[in-house]
């Protein structure tokens, strides 16, 4: 049987993923839009939840998911993540392409866009590492440290993207969904000790 730890956390992760997205599939906003729109909204409304869940599998936070097989998970939501950012992005191509140039050329006059960009791009080189990682061969210090990195500056990203937006995802959902991905980013990449070629190259 579980026990009430493992219920609580895994119930704490349940309404934080489902919480966001029930406010932003119900929001008035939606109303009078495409479905692409719609959708596109939910792939990013989706990805967003996802950033919540990588770290938690990465540091083996999740009760009954040991490290190992976690970080197994992780990777296959990272490529579920992959697909979603890759989805909202279409999606908005396709309802407004101009908007969707603008903020890849960085030239659009919405701040969210160019984090939104960063944050992209940013996913892929992380991913991109991933699948050329046995390939290259490189050193597992190496990969931690850039995979890290990499992952760092998504989350930040996808955090004050989302944040400056004021679309379905309701204010204190979307804050509460913003700040615990953060703070599990920050805690994994402490816990994971990342930065340690650094520190022992300086020594």
């Amino acid at each position: 049987m579980p026990s009430l730890r493992a219920i609580l956390i895994w119930g704490a992760l349940g309404l934080a993923i489902a919480v966001p997205v029930a406010v932003a599939a119900t929001s008035p906003l939606l109303a009078w839009r495409q479905p692409v729109y719609i959708a596109s909204g939910l792939a990013g409304v989706l990805a967003m939840t996802l950033l919540l869940v990588q770290p938690l599998l990465a540091g083996g936070y999740l009760p009954g998911v040991p490290m190992r097989r976690g970080r197994r998970v992780h990777r296959w939501v990272g490529v579920t993540l992959v697909t979603a950012v890759v989805a909202h992005v279409a999606g908005l191509w396709v309802t407004s392409p101009p908007d969707v140039i603008d903020a890849l050329l960085f030239s659009s006059p919405t701040p969210f866009s160019a984090w939104g960009v960063v944050a992209m791009w940013a996913l892929f080189a992380a991913a991109l590492l991933a699948l050329l990682r046995q390939r290259l061969h490189i050193r597992p210090r190496i990969w931690r440290l850039g995979h890290s990195a990499l992952v760092a500056v998504v989350v930040a990203g996808s955090v004050v993207h989302a944040m400056l937006i004021d679309g379905t995802m309701g204010t204190l959902s979307k804050a509460a969904l913003c700040a615990l991905a953060f703070a599990a980013t920050i805690k994994a990449l402490i816990d994971l000790r990342a930065w340690t070629l650094l520190t022992r190259r300086r020594a």
